[in-house]
């Protein structure tokens, strides 16, 4: 063994300790310790903001065998990222490949986690401890070096989408068709989905009052944590519901136009975060394979009388989308532009436009 190889330790807050090997960042870190059970798309997944203030385990045995892209943009978004930087607070995997091979990587896996001051540990059995979380639930823990001195940071009481959410509105002209995303931290493949729709897009705040501004059609992102922390967002959405505009929710998105509709939102016990989600569209014989990340649900049971279930996850039977019975209001808990993922929700968008006059 590499006698240069620093050891480092993931602790849980119900002491439970797994000691493995540093790589990436030198850093100790605190979060929410989340596992993903995709097989790719690393990329993606590390910068996807949703994991804002996370620990995330990669189920899949190995990871780092295909390297990092180089950043190149379109529309001035960055290609193959989901947002601008790493949002983990840490990676936890089973092996790492120091060797990477593909036609578009740029850097290793360590040489991106070091960049953007993010640590990683590998040589773990992730399977002991993804078993643990499914058990137990999800738990705060943290990454350490030598002696524990760090504190468990609790993001319970924290408004994670002020984090990761834009400042101030940007706009993306393509075509005569304007939606509004309010950004609770979009990714960039939902703003890239409806660009190469042709239509124009006014990326706005999660605070915002879009109600000012001129649009065909409302879109709520997908984004991190407690989706009542976002009072604000709730406040103008409930609002443009009068107004009978189009509004699509992705994710937090979904849980956020739930709770603007008088229905409740709970803690799932350890979330749907992979590519491999079965969903059954109710009242039909479809099942969509999705791609998901998220640890809360839409209570389906505290739904208004006018609003029904419109998805529901095949494994555990909890809701995966809401649908206003006469009025253009739809709400998807998975996430139809994947990256990664399977894309076969994608109609999602079309039938949202679809309602956009």
């Amino acid at each position: 063994m590499d006698q240069n190889i620093q050891k480092v330790k993931l602790v849980l807050e119900d002491g439970s300790i797994f000691e493995g090997n540093a790589f990436g960042a030198i850093k100790p870190a605190s979060g929410e310790v989340v596992f993903n059970t995709g097989m790719i798309g690393y990329p993606e997944s590390l910068t996807d903001p949703s994991y804002c203030g996370q620990i995330l385990i990669f189920t899949y045995p190995l990871i780092g065998n295909y390297g990092v892209p180089g950043k190149q943009r379109k529309s001035n978004l960055l290609k193959y990222f989901e947002s601008e930087k790493i949002q983990v607070k840490g990676l936890v995997i089973a092996d790492y490949s120091q060797e990477y091979a593909h036609w578009n990587a740029k850097k290793s896996l360590t040489e991106w986690l070091k960049e953007n001051h993010i640590p990683g540990i590998y040589g773990i059995d992730t399977r002991k401890l993804t078993k643990k979380i499914r058990e137990k639930g999800t738990m705060l823990g943290k990454i350490i070096y030598g002696r524990d001195e760090f504190k468990f940071e609790d993001l319970s009481q924290k408004n994670l989408v002020k984090e990761v959410s834009i400042k101030k509105p940007v706009i993306y002209k393509k075509g005569k068709k304007r939606i509004i995303i309010i950004d609770c931290g979009v990714k960039n493949s939902i703003i890239t989905a409806f660009l190469k729709r042709n239509i124009s897009i006014i990326r706005v705040p999660w605070n915002y009052n879009f109600l000012k501004e001129e649009a065909e059609g409302i879109l709520i992102s997908n984004g991190p944590g407690d989706p009542k922390k976002c009072n604000e967002t709730i406040h103008y959405v409930k609002k443009a519901l009068s107004k009978n505009i189009p509004i699509l929710g992705i994710c937090l998105g979904s849980q956020i136009l739930g709770l603007a509709a008088g229905a409740d939102s709970y803690k799932l016990k350890y979330g749907h975060r992979g590519q491999n989600q079965p969903c059954m569209e109710v009242g039909t014989n479809r099942c969509y394979i999705t791609s998901q990340n998220h640890g809360y649900a839409i209570n389906t049971e505290t739904l208004p009388q006018d609003w029904r279930e419109w998805f529901c996850n095949n494994n555990d039977r909890t809701n995966e989308g809401i649908l206003h019975i006469s009025k253009p209001f739809f709400g998807a808990q998975f996430h139809p532009e994947a990256s990664p993922g399977p894309d076969d929700t994608e109609f999602i968008f079309d039938m949202f436009l679809r309602a956009i006059k």
